[in-house]
């Protein structure tokens, strides 16, 4: 799944896209560019002020008066150098900050599918790698080519000032390395893109593959799933060499062409002060702008390029603002909640993974009470999770209604929604953070009381004991266990007090003591609240009061455990197949 482009419009699109991140600074800029022309002023100035003192020294006049012009020249260009600097600099934070929050708020409003459907990794290339990239264009390198432009225009009227025929030799360089700049410049920036682009994709493989990383090792596929991301690496490379390539053509042959008018300048300038056709002092102010022709001319090469990888980065960064998005986060305040009706129920439901794609369930009909467990089973496939999916809001169905205490889901706001469910997934991911920030992700305000209460209930009182900083040791996917996660899942759930209670493979990866300790969590909190369990392992739900049976995402029975046992084949297989004992014993344990 690609992340939509945004059509931005216009004559330039592409440059628009660029200038909406440097709009809101547009006064800072302006402030940038004015210094920048007040420096290249004081720059213009020095040769002729270098004329004017070997104009006096001829004249044996007074030196004081072109030694303190070019002493405050000095002071001058160095404060407002220094200044523009601070100035833009700050800014090209400034904005890297507001491209990156606005891009990390995106990604965590936006729809599940809109981000899951992506490798995080090219997402997080995009708030890292790109916003770098957008800094210099953004801000300094648009000012760097109207800066560069005036001086190479300024120099170049200067030097008409001093001698019109040695500004045509000079003038005819320009023009030939311009050309060359005007027809290198867009393979470079086409190369450099799509550079750009395998460093993306390079960035979302690795994360993925690290990820893996005991599968990877486990199947002796170290160098295989190296050189599948290498082969990015070297895409990347192989771009990036050419437009490096092109790069030194381009600067070789500048470099080389004002060297080549430098000495036509010296030769022709030393034969007309021989004619007294100019002033020594004029030839020297003359080659002192020659010899600087190369500061306007690199400024001008290097910002365009600069901008190029800016434009780019500015277009991938603006398409995450097309990523569609959950409404706010408000609670709603218009909704009615029946207490009379199911806490959640779905009518006539059916749901597909993307327009084209066939439906993951269908015509699902399930009325899940306030107070009890009710479980769902099926083989892998079936649709479990995705029914999951639907109740969360992490997917939109195509039909039927779902509704929470009988108000239907599209009068509820997202938050309406969630603030009353918890959820286990079934990879229990660590959030970021320490354990008491894990526990505390959905709850805040929970008291240290509550946070051992959990605890004690999951069977992990004593796994901060162990630890150096207790609660509050950082953790990591690889620090705690699966069964660990689980737990630690299960209690930040169970510490809200949600009203509906989602487990998806809750007990999946923990050994038989522990999930007889989560067990009768699930029990504790289904005697005042609801608990729906998607399972494989089924000795976590027959004793549920309700389960339901799922093939091929539709619902094709529903009833108790032993109900089940008696009336529908498929619960029989999968009950046989896990060996399960199906005597009262256990609807009694």
């Amino acid at each position: 799944m690609s992340v939509p482009t945004v059509n931005t419009g216009g004559r330039f699109p592409r440059l628009r896209v660029l200038w909406s991140f440097a709009r809101p600074h547009r006064g800072a800029l302006a402030l940038g560019l004015v210094l920048a022309l007040a420096g290249s002023a004081a720059g213009l100035a020095t040769p002729m002020a270098t004329k004017w003192v070997l104009d006096s020294l001829s004249a044996s006049a007074s030196l004081s008066g072109p030694i303190v012009l070019m002493l405050s020249l000095l002071v001058v260009g160095t404060g407002v150098w220094l200044w523009q600097w601070m100035l833009l600099g700050t800014l090209g934070e400034r904005v890297v900050l507001a491209a990156r929050e606005a891009m990390v708020r995106r990604f965590f409003r936006a729809t599940v599918p809109s981000v899951t459907g992506r490798q995080s990794g090219e997402l997080v290339t995009r708030v890292t790698s790109d916003t770098v990239l957008l800094r210099e264009a953004a801000t300094s390198s648009v000012i760097g080519l109207i800066n560069g432009a005036v001086m190479l225009v300024g120099t170049l009227a200067l030097m008409a000032v001093l001698d019109l025929v040695l500004l045509a030799t000079t003038v005819a360089a320009v023009i030939v390395i311009a050309i060359l700049f005007g027809v290198l410049m867009p393979a470079i920036a086409v190369a450099k893109e799509k550079a750009q682009a395998h460093i993306g994709a390079l960035g979302g493989s690795l994360e993925g593959g690290l990820r893996a990383v005991r599968t990877v090792k486990a199947s002796r596929a170290e160098d295989r799933q190296s050189e599948r991301i290498v082969a990015d690496a070297r895409e990347a490379a192989r771009h990036s060499i050419r437009a490096v390539r092109r790069e030194a053509v381009a600067w070789s042959t500048a470099w080389t062409g004002i060297q080549l008018a430098i000495i036509l300048i010296l030769g022709l300038g030393a034969w007309r002060v021989a004619d007294g056709e100019l002033a020594v002092s004029a030839l020297i102010a003359f080659l002192l702008y020659a010899f600087g022709l190369m500061d306007p001319i690199t400024t001008l090469s290097q910002n365009v390029t600069a901008l190029q990888d800016g434009i780019a980065a500015a277009a991938r960064i603006r398409e995450v603002e097309a990523l569609p998005i959950e409404d706010d986060g408000a609670l709603s305040t218009g909704a009615r909640f029946s207490p009379d009706s199911p806490v959640l129920e779905l009518r006539g439901v059916s749901a597909a993974y993307g327009p084209d794609a066939e439906p993951a369930v269908r015509g699902i009909d399930l009325a899940v009470p306030r107070v009890g467990h009710t479980a769902i089973v099926g083989p892998s496939g079936a649709g479990k999770t995705t029914l999951f999916s639907l109740i969360l809001r992490f997917l939109e169905p195509q039909g039927g209604t779902l509704l929470l205490d009988g108000v239907p889901y599209g009068e509820l706001t997202h938050a309406d929604v969630r603030s009353r469910l918890a959820y286990v997934e079934q990879e229990t991911p660590v959030v970021p953070g320490t354990i008491r920030d894990n526990l505390l992700f959905s709850h805040p305000g929970a008291t240290e009381e509550q946070l051992h209460r959990v605890l004690r209930a999951v069977r992990l009182d004593t796994l901060a004991d162990g630890l150096p900083d207790g609660l509050d040791t950082p953790l990591s996917a690889t620090s705690v266990s699966g069964g660990q996660r689980q737990r630690i899942a299960m209690a930040r759930a169970v510490l809200s007090a949600p009203e509906v209670l989602l487990l998806d493979e809750a007990t999946a990866q923990v050994d038989g003591l522990t999930e007889a300790a989560l067990h009768d969590v699930i029990r504790e909190h289904a005697r005042t609240a609801a608990v729906v369990t998607v399972a494989h392992r089924l000795s976590t739900v027959v004793d549920a009061d309700t389960i339901l049976v799922m093939q091929d995402g539709r619902v094709r029975a529903r009833g108790t455990h032993a109900e089940l046992l008696a009336t529908d084949e498929l619960y029989r297989e999968l009950v046989e197949s896990l060996r399960i004992p199906d005597d009262e014993a256990v609807l009694t344990s």
